[in-house]
């Protein structure tokens, strides 16, 4: 979880569009499915900040532990008055723990389109960094994106950071694609410091996706409810909450919430697994979105998340085949979660065309953080 993050609050003019496409695209296929990039809205934001916390979800507690354990470690090769570079910092939790491991930092450029939450986040950073230069950036960091030019002209350390095992998120040919954008973003000389889920145990994984308080279940349904706030057809007689008599009206109608359950799925294929996570259809049922209709089998389900879990050796292999050079790993003492520092290859291969990342619209001017 803790996916990429591209909700409608973003502010920006495309992502109605862009969310509609890709949920109108994702229901028409045989394998119904939205990116997990959707699931993080503010009511998706909150709830996943809410996960973080359970009992099951063991990932947040081990990955804090390792970088209290071991940040000045981490931090020591990057150097003196580094430009730290967050990609979907949400929350912005572990970030305070890196900066004060760093020497005299220069910048934080945290990286979302989960605009309002992780606003409110670099706010909070520049109560408890004063003088430290923020400069929070609205970007799909999954397309080539450029830093503020103030921060590209200087000859600084940069240092990309991606906690929370996100990376699993993405397929490993997206993960291998990510990297290589963040080369071109960051630029040469510059390091990594990566989160990654080692754990393979179905007994472990399965109850960190599929909590007994139901959180997760919650945030995994939010997804159907954004839909229906923001793209359902006004006229559908369902208000997403409660089941009419059989899911079907005279053309259908908008997600009930009641009619879908949450349910987490272990898969192993080679020596790679994953998390999947599913929204199914408790029976035969019709939606209608943006004018179309869309049916659904009892027991068909919407994929909306992957999370691969990637060995420390298997990581490595990916890490060298985006162009990025393994510096050090560091772990649990269970061997739950790893924290991978890399360097990129002088030869690293890299998107030759860059996109500036805006500012967010009602963010304060980094001068004033």
């Amino acid at each position: 979880m803790n996916g990429q993050r591209l909700p409608r609050e973003a502010g920006a003019a495309g992502i109605d569009a862009a969310f509609a496409a890709a949920v109108l695209e994702g229901l028409a296929q045989p394998q119904k499915r939205i990116s997990s990039a959707w699931l993080y809205d503010r009511r998706g934001s909150e709830l996943f900040e809410e996960i973080t916390g359970l009992a099951e979800y063991y990932p947040t507690r081990t990955e804090i532990g390792i970088l209290e354990a071991h940040a000045p470690d981490m931090a020591r090769p990057v150097g003196r008055a580094a430009v730290l570079v967050e990609i979907g910092s949400g929350s912005s939790r572990k970030t305070p723990i890196l900066l004060r491991a760093l020497a005299e930092p220069h910048a934080y450029v945290p990286i979302d389109l989960a605009h309002d939450f992780f606003l409110a986040s670099a706010h909070a950073l520049a109560r408890e960094f004063a003088g430290l230069r923020i400069c929070p950036l609205v970007a799909d960091f999954t397309q080539p994106f450029a830093l503020p030019d103030a921060l590209r002209s200087e000859a600084r350390p940069r240092l990309g950071f991606f906690p929370g095992s996100t990376i699993g998120n993405l397929s490993p040919g997206g993960a291998i694609a990510f990297l290589r954008i963040m080369a071109g973003a960051l630029g040469p000389g510059a390091y990594m410091l990566i989160g990654t889920d080692c754990t393979h145990d179905p007994t472990l994984l399965l109850p960190a996706y599929d909590d007994t308080r139901g959180v997760t279940a919650a945030f995994n349904l939010n997804l159907l409810a954004r839909i229906n706030r923001e793209l359902g057809d006004k006229d559908g007689v369902n208000d997403g909450d409660s089941e009419s008599m059989d899911g079907r009206g005279a053309g259908g109608e908008r997600f009930a919430l009641a009619a879908f359950r949450h349910e987490a799925r272990y898969r192993r294929e080679r020596d790679l697994g994953r998390i999947e996570m599913h929204l199914v259809s408790r029976r035969a049922q019709s939606v209608r979105l943006c004018g179309r209709r869309f049916d659904f089998a009892a027991g068909e389900t919407i994929h909306t998340e992957n999370s691969y879990k990637y060995s420390r050796d298997d990581f490595r292999a990916l890490a060298r085949a985006a162009g990025w050079l393994p510096e050090e790993c560091w772990s649990d003492a269970r061997q739950r979660f790893c924290v991978h520092l890399l360097r990129l290859s002088p030869h690293a291969p890299h998107p030759r065309t860059m996109r500036r990342a805006e500012p967010p619209a009602t963010a304060p001017s980094s001068s004033s953080f």
